[in-house]
This record gives structure tokens, sequence and C-alpha cells, in this order.
């Protein structure tokens, strides 16, 4: 005779619910559903399908798809922001810092070109949802607040001039980093060089890097 404890203890474990980790998946795939497709031509159908989940859950978690593709914007730039936190650039000289901060954007829109696409969406959209979103805009006051603690110190040690900006030297950096990314295809279609190629890569890196630092130094130096 079988019993029903037997007929339990024979069934499949059930899968245990993860709500964080179940929001987490939704965003990786509404990341790259939204990059690949714009705010207006993703799919809610598309992102469950990648998730192996229910329309009715993405809604349960971010409201709408709206609501869904604000969600990955912040976590897009809060991604960008721990990275740069993690450099401890408050330990290295002036000149170094910058350096590794520059390089590192670089680094980082190369290998993240999903983050370029969904700026550039945003941008599309006149940036309608980061006005809404005063995460955004908390989380980035961190890399104004860095490159002012580095020009400061270079400032005081007489090796960055004095009339910087380091919104200004932010935008710098990031422009130089995002045009590459952004507009590869056209670009090298148009001037017939493959944006991928290693050598020109690391070429461009240390072009960048170089143009960024000439700009703070003191004239002469």
């Amino acid at each position: 005779m079988v019993h029903a404890t037997d007929i339990t203890a024979l069934e499949p474990p059930r899968r245990k619910l993860d709500p964080e980790r179940t929001r987490l998946n939704i965003l990786a795939a509404a990341y790259d559903e939204f990059a690949e497709n714009g705010l207006n031509g993703a799919r809610v159908d598309a992102i469950a399908a990648r998730t192996n989940t229910v329309k009715r859950m993405i809604y349960y978690y971010f409201g709408s798809k709206e609501g869904l593709y604000l969600a990955v914007l912040e976590q897009a730039y809060s991604a960008i922001r721990k990275a740069e936190d993690a450099l401890e650039l408050e330990r290295l000289p002036p000149e170094d810092a910058i350096r590794c901060m520059v390089e590192h954007t670089f680094d980082y829109h190369d290998a993240h070109p999903g983050f370029s696409r969904l700026v550039t969406i945003e941008n599309i959209q006149q940036g309608r949802f980061i006005a809404q979103s005063l995460t955004i805009r908390a989380i980035n006051i961190t890399v104004v607040e860095s490159l002012r603690a580095i020009l400061q110190r270079g400032q005081d040690e007489g090796v960055f001039r004095q009339d910087i900006d380091p919104i200004d030297v932010h935008m710098m950096i990031s422009a130089l980093a995002f045009f590459r990314v952004a507009n590869r295809h056209t670009f090298g279609l148009l001037f017939n060089r493959d944006m991928s190629e290693p050598a020109l890569r690391a070429h461009h890196r240390s072009l960048v890097v170089e143009t960024v630092l000439r700009s703070l130094r003191q004239a002469g130096d």
C-alpha cells in the first residue's frame, strides 16, 4: 500500500519562488529587447518569452511597458556608475586617476553597446523618462563628484588648469567613448574602417586618453 506521504516524497521538488531573481531576469531580457527594438518597437510578449514567464508577471513587477523601460534605464545607469565606484580613483595620482577613468569609460561603452543604444533611444524620447527618475539623476552625481575631487587634487598639485568644470570633463569623456560605439556602423562604412579591429581599437583608446589629458594639463606641460 502506497501512502500519501510516499507519493509526496516521489514528486520532484517544486521550484521556490524568488521574486528578486525573477525581477532581475525580466530586467535583463527587457534591456536586450529595448536596446534592439527601441521603446516603441519592443514587445512585452517577447520579453516574457525571453524569461519563460507571462506578461501578467511583468506588469505585476513594473506596472506597464513604460514602467519597465524606466526601470531598465535606472539599472543601466546604476551599473555604469557602480563600475566606476569600484575603480577607487582616490588612491591614484590625479593624472593616473583621469587615465584610469577614461580607459574604463572607453572599455565599458565598447563592452556594453546596448547601453549606448539605450541612451540614444532615450534621446529620441527627448529624455522624458529620465526626467521622471530622481534615481538616475541622483546616481549620476557620483561621477561628477569623483571627477571634481580628482581635478581639485590636480589643481592643488599644479598639474591641471584652474578653469575646469567637472561636468564639462564628464561630457568630453562620455562623448569620445560614446561616439565610437553609437556610430561604429555608419562611421566604419563611410570611412572604410573596421571599428572592431583590435589594433584600431587600441589606437582609439590611447587617442581618447591623451586627448582628455592634454585638455586638462597646464599650458606648456
